[in-house]
């Protein structure tokens, strides 16, 4: 390794060097070094220093810094760093590298139009890794270089650490440094998602006094004395960059390095810093200090076009300032990844001194300039997006102009996957405040914007919103269903009806009203604790009577009366048959489709799950592809296309493909992890792959689930396919928790009779209760065997009906017990659940002694991979043998 003049590094710099001879050596795998330390301890510099070694061993170095001032600016870290690869390449070379993910990430890096729909921001952020892991494959070896991280925006953050996490089979070196603390929230969470991938980190500590020493004799010459090294040390408290800076100073001033100097060290070091180093640019004079002004309001990569514009001075007088300050050590013309300085474009030479002159714009002028430079940065072409981070430092001033602006720049943001970003502009806007007759609108605007990422704030938005005049009666619909929809989302159901109750008693007959009624009833068929179940049944019912479903609101309505048959368990082919109406030739009507914004998902999930239910599970897994190639095409990876896979998983762990249901069920709870924590929607994944690891017989790989996600009262306050409770209860008894487990289910019988009926499949409570108290109290397990078979017939399908005569059989013996498994197992052939049917052989087998029977039953329950069930029929036939 070369020496390196970095002092005190060296156990750093050999972290570097391996990691990028493993690079180099054609290293499978990818690795992450963290670099951390406070604010002038030498992490730029050790950054310089990976470059340099990477340089120098012929590999690809992209390199970004985080701006102090530019946090609120989407995505531009990740330009910056990729920056080198996106020009070198033509438009035709980028769709190539990047593929199906052109028009998702594109846009994001400023290199593709936006679409008309608004991406999914998961959806960009996977877009990003995706086409980094192919341009990196392509720019091999290659070494990413991150400095001041922690001032990245959050949109590169969030990328960097999904990246980051994928490093396992892509050769790539990244190198992060970012001191121990500064950033918050999900920037914070980021951050320290991308430590705990790292293979090495490391935090910088001050140089010694000897190491200090060292420096200061090879900067100043070896007759610098002990005495004034060691003021050196004690004034800069050994941090790098301070003594560099005071180094520096002492050469400009001709100060010998000797004891009887060792005074002036102080009042020296003071001008390399904080009002010290406000005073030395002053010095140079009116016009430097108004250029360096205007360049540290723009930031980082300055543009000296623009940054004159801003400065108000003409171009061959800006570059005479830029001299004069690169003369001084405050700018320096800014690096790219290969280490070439760009003509130009400027950068400060440290971001202490980026900061130290931005706080010195005394406030007023400061806002001000960047009034100014928010007007240059639209004239040049850049955009609303562009201009609305120096909007965001511009007082409220009544300006119905700035109101536009912030609203064209939000759009902006949401077209390219940053919904952050524009829930900041629209809150500006209305600090401004907007006119009387935009004000709604905005606040309209802000809550669409923050539906997906903070229900809170939507709720907050639309409600008042709704109090202001300025929203036409269509507008006014959708933000009424949309804070029902945020109401849900923030666990508010109750809350959710009465607010669609209330704006239904202000709509006249028609669509609208419809509308309305179909989302009442959607969110109120969801609630768990619901008090009138079979009124609002019954009224549902008389509702949906004369409905022929020419229109959407029609549509949903015969949607919602489905469902709320498959859940109290009416006949299947009624349920089909409403669900039948609801579709166009066979398809979703134009307008009612997954992403389509009018209607929410919840709709057609509660179609895909009625088919499911009533055993028409072609239609069912069509509609769940469709949704995922729908989300995945728009751009939805979020929550959206989680449950997609969870139902889709649903309607496989339906059919008996066991294996598949529990992959497409670990891909929607990855998928949800990514969303957030302890949402609504992880009860309905984690309860679905808990049925179907109980199914496999993987009992402990279910435990594991339920304790990872907290699987326990108190149980969501919507209604969850399957049922809670019953799977609870389930997963209580298999683990030896009996008497827990039967409380469970027992909670699960109430629920169902205060709905006045349940589905047995849906609900699978009372199989599980009968065989648990078949021993203990056998006449109220004969009882509800009774019930569950009445029921069974009820709903009417193969399913419902054979796992009915089964729960019936394992309560009888002798040759009554035989019959009933015989006809079990000929209901459940018919069905489409090859999982049940292997169970219907198995027992059929076991209780007839019957080897073929149970061979047959070994055969589909391999097939099905129910493992559990295959090692039971393994010993029935061993005992038989």
């Amino acid at each position: 390794m070369t020496e390196s003049p970095l002092r005190e590094r060296d156990a750093e710099l050999s972290a570097i060097a391996e990691a990028v001879d493993e690079l180099c050596a054609g290293s499978a795998a990818g690795s992450v070094l963290v670099f951390s330390g406070e604010a002038g301890i030498g992490k730029t510099a050790l950054l310089a220093e990976a470059r340099r070694m990477a340089l120098d061993r012929r590999c690809t170095v992209w390199s970004a810094r985080g701006g102090e001032t530019l946090t609120s600016v989407p995505f531009n870290v990740v330009r910056q760093l990729l920056q080198p690869a996106l020009v070198s390449l033509m438009p035709d070379e980028a769709r190539e590298y990047f593929g199906d993910w052109y028009d998702i990430a594109g846009p994001a890096l400023g290199i593709a139009e936006a679409g008309e729909r608004r991406p999914d921001p998961q959806y960009v952020c996977d877009g990003l890794v995706a086409a980094v892991r192919r341009l990196a494959r392509r720019e091999w070896p290659l070494v990413l270089l991150v400095d001041d991280a922690h001032w990245s925006d959050e949109e590169t953050l969030h990328w960097l650490a999904a990246f980051t996490d994928r490093l396992d089979d892509l050769p790539v070196l990244v190198v992060v440094a970012r001191p121990p603390a500064g950033a918050t929230g999900e920037s914070a969470r980021h951050l320290d998602a991308i430590g705990s991938k790292a293979d090495r980190t490391a935090t910088l500590r001050a140089l010694t006094p000897d190491a200090t020493a060292a420096l200061t004799r090879a900067t100043l010459g070896e007759h610098a004395d002990t005495p004034f090294c060691r003021e050196v040390w004690a004034v800069t408290g050994g941090n790098p960059y301070e003594t560099v800076e005071l180094l520096a100073k002492v050469q400009d001033s001709d100060l010998q390095p000797v004891e009887s100097s060792a005074t002036e060290l102080r009042g020296l070091n003071r001008s390399a810093r904080g009002r010290g180093l406000v005073d030395r640019l002053e010095g140079l004079g009116v016009d430097a200090t108004r250029f360096a002004w205007a360049a540290a309001i723009l930031g980082t990569r300055i543009s000296l076009d623009l940054a004159a514009e801003l400065a108000g001075m003409p171009l061959d007088e800006a570059e005479r300032c830029a001299e004069l300050l690169g003369a001084a050590r405050i700018l320096t013309g800014a690096d790219r990844a290969n280490g070439e300085v760009t003509d130009g474009e400027l950068e400060f030479v440290h971001p202490l001194i980026a900061g130290a002159v931005y706080r010195s714009i005394p406030d007023g002028l400061r806002t001000a300039m960047h009034g100014v430079a928010a007007s240059v940065v639209t004239a040049s072409g850049l955009g609303a997006a562009a201009a609305s981070r120096h909007l965001l430092e511009v007082h409220p001033d009544d300006d119905p102009e700035l109101v536009e602006q912030m609203r064209e720049a939000a759009r902006e943001h949401l077209a390219v996957g940053a919904p952050e970003a524009a829930r900041r502009c629209l809150e500006r806007a209305l600090l401004e405040p907007p006119l009387p007759e935009v004000h709604a609108r905005v606040l309209y605007e802000l809550g669409c914007a923050t539906l997906l990422t903070s229900p809170a704030t939507t709720i907050q938005h639309l409600r008042e919103a709704l109090t202001l005049h300025g929203l036409d009666r269509e507008l006014r619909v959708d933000a009424v269903c949309r804070l029902a929809q945020a109401l849900v989302h923030n666990d508010q159901l109750e809350e959710a009806v009465r607010t669609i109750d209330e704006e239904v008693t202000r709509q006249k007959p028609g669509p609208d009203r419809m509308r309305l009624q179909a989302v009442h009833y959607m969110w109120e068929g969801l609630h768990a604790g619901e008090q009138d179940a079979p009124g609002r049944s019954r009224r549902l019912a008389e509702l949906v009577k004369p409905l022929t479903g020419r229109d959407n609101s029609e549509r949903a309505l015969l949607i919602l009366r489905a469902f709320d048959a498959t859940t109290r368990g009416e006949n299947a082919e009624e349920v089909v048959e409403l669900c039948d109406r609801a579709l166009v030739n066979g398809r979703l009507a134009p307008g009612l489709g997954w992403t389509d914004t009018e209607w929410t998902f919840e709709l057609l999930m509660m179609l895909g799950v009625s088919y499911t239910l009533a055993d028409r599970l072609d239609r069912a897994e069509s509609l769940f592809a469709d949704a995922r190639r729908s989300y995945e095409i728009a751009g939805w990876s979020g929550g959206h296309l989680a449950l997609a896979h969870a139902y889709g998983g649903y309607v496989h762990r339906r059919r008996g493909r066991l294996r598949d249901a529990e992959d497409f069920l670990r891909e929607s709870l990855r998928l949800v992890d990514r969303v957030g924590r302890r949402l609504p929607m992880h009860w309905s994944v984690v309860c679905m792959l808990i049925d179907t690891l109980l199914a496999r017989g993987h009992v402990d790989e279910a435990e594991e689930i339920a304790e990872r996600y907290a699987f326990e009262p108190p149980h969501p306050s919507t209604n969850v396919t399957p049922d809670t409770h019953s799977i609870r209860g389930r997963l209580l008894i298999a683990t030896g928790r009996l008497e827990e487990g039967v409380n469970e289910l027992e909670v699960a019988e109430k629920m169902a009779a205060s709905r006045g009926g349940h589905n047995t499949v849906m609900a699978p409570w009372a199989g599980e209760l009968a065989r648990a108290l078949a021993a203990s109290d056998p006449r109220r397990a004969a009882e509800i065997t009774a019930d569950l078979r009445a029921q069974a017939e009820r709903f009417g399908t193969d399913t419902a009906i054979g796992e009915a005569l089964r729960c019936a059989a394992a309560l009888e013996t002798g040759p009554r017990a035989v019959a009933l498994h015989a006809r079990a197992a000929a209901y459940l052939e018919a069905s489409p659940s090859s999982y049940e049917h292997a169970l219907a052989r198995v027992d059929y087998g076991i209780a007839s002694r019957s080897v073929s029977e149970l061979e047959h039953g070994l055969t589909l329950a391999r097939s099905c991979g129910a493992d559990g069930l295959v090692t039971r029929a393994r010993e029935a036939l061993e005992r038989l043998r």
